[in-house]
């Protein structure tokens, strides 16, 4: 890592902006990781689905698979997102279960499950209770760092490893070069975004107060629309919404107008874009800036320049972590800790009615 500028946050209790910016690292050695692990039973296995499940900074590892593998691998790839598998889960389906800390409740429901089916297993995860279900079952498990300060923070452990894991097992060919290279395109944005002035700052000081409203594409920009909301969610502890092109021009679009004079005090529109997207997209993304000028308060055309979908993906994640993180410090706002939802859990955890497969 090239040396790091001073975290600009006022506050940074848990040290998030250290860990953001670790991400090209974090990447490489995830595709170390998992090109070392020992694939055991998995090798020479034919699988007819492969099923990532997993839960919010863990989960979206499984959105991440899902829109790389779109294009290229030729059986279905699906996430789940909760308690339960799909109906199709069976002795030839691969399951990821992907939790960081390894206790993420929903996951280790969807893990037992699919033990009980005979599913193929590969727990990504960090200490704890996962793990040691993955060794008293024989499932390979590929292991996630455990300095890191929250689940969010580990984008490249969690999300690489399945990545790589299917290219060796030709699920998904080539994806091994395609990574290093997006390791390349992220450290170098990174190096830019860490500095005073960066696009991340710039973009910051638009969306102000605003909502911003993340506009993406099914593919990189999609998956990175959805980890903006949910980082500013988090980080800044604000509102945000994403949806994606072209399904928006088809419900959404409709929407704008009725309370312009609302909206255009409250929104900013931000449309993620990379040179790869369908030309179609291209010009409904154009059409819906028009439209939509006169009812947000602004309107943001966030582009990268990646040539791959690899890199686009995770250069438009990391500019979106940092973004949230600059709306986290101008608000004297600190990122890391989540006490909403550490009061959801807590308050779960005093619920007397059980959870299924959860002990």
């Amino acid at each position: 890592m090239s040396a790091l500028a001073p975290s600009p946050l006022p506050v940074d209790s848990l040290g998030m902006w250290g860990a953001t910016a670790s991400l090209p690292e974090q990447m490489e050695a995830a595709i170390d990781r998992a090109v070392e692990v020992d694939l055991g039973s998995l090798e020479g296995r034919r699988f007819d689905s492969v099923v990532v499940c997993g839960m919010g900074g863990s989960g979206i590892a499984g959105d991440v698979l899902r829109a790389l593998s779109w294009p290229r691998a030729s059986i279905p790839v699906d996430v789940a997102k909760g308690y339960r598998l799909p109906a199709h889960v069976s002795e030839s389906t691969l399951v990821f279960a992907v939790s960081c800390s390894g206790d993420t409740e929903e996951t280790l429901s969807a893990a037992r499950d699919a033990r009980e089916r005979g599913a193929a297993v590969v727990a990504v995860t960090g200490p704890g209770t996962l793990a040691g279900l993955a060794a008293d079952s024989g499932w390979t498990v590929v292991p996630v760092p455990s300095d890191l300060p929250q689940p969010r923070t580990a984008f490249g452990a969690l999300s690489v490893p399945p990545i790589v894991l299917l290219d060796r097992l030709g699920v998904l060919d080539g994806m091994e070069p395609l990574l290093r290279d997006a390791v390349g395109v992220a450290a170098r944005s990174r190096d830019h975004l860490v500095q005073p002035g960066s696009t991340a700052q710039e973009l910051a000081r638009r969306i102000g107060r605003t909502t911003p409203l993340v506009h993406g594409a099914p593919g990189p920009t999609g998956v990175a629309a959805l980890r903006w909301k949910t980082q500013v969610n988090e980080n800044a502890k604000s509102p945000a919404l994403f949806s994606l092109q072209p399904e928006l021009c088809h419900n959404e679009a409709a929407g704008w107008g009725q309370h312009g004079d609302v909206t255009r005090q409250t929104l900013t529109l931000v449309a993620l874009r990379y040179p790869g997207e369908h030309p179609r997209v291209a010009r409904r993304i154009q059409l819906v800036e028009q439209l939509m000028t006169e009812v947000v308060g602004d309107v943001l055309d966030v582009r990268t320049d990646a040539s791959t979908d690899v890199a686009a993906l995770f250069d438009l994640v990391l500019l979106g972590d940092f973004v949230s993180l600059h709306l986290a410090g101008a608000q004297g706002v600190d990122p890391g800790p989540v006490p909403a939802l550490a009061e959801l859990k807590a308050s779960l955890a005093g619920w007397a009615e059980p959870v299924e497969g959860v002990s």
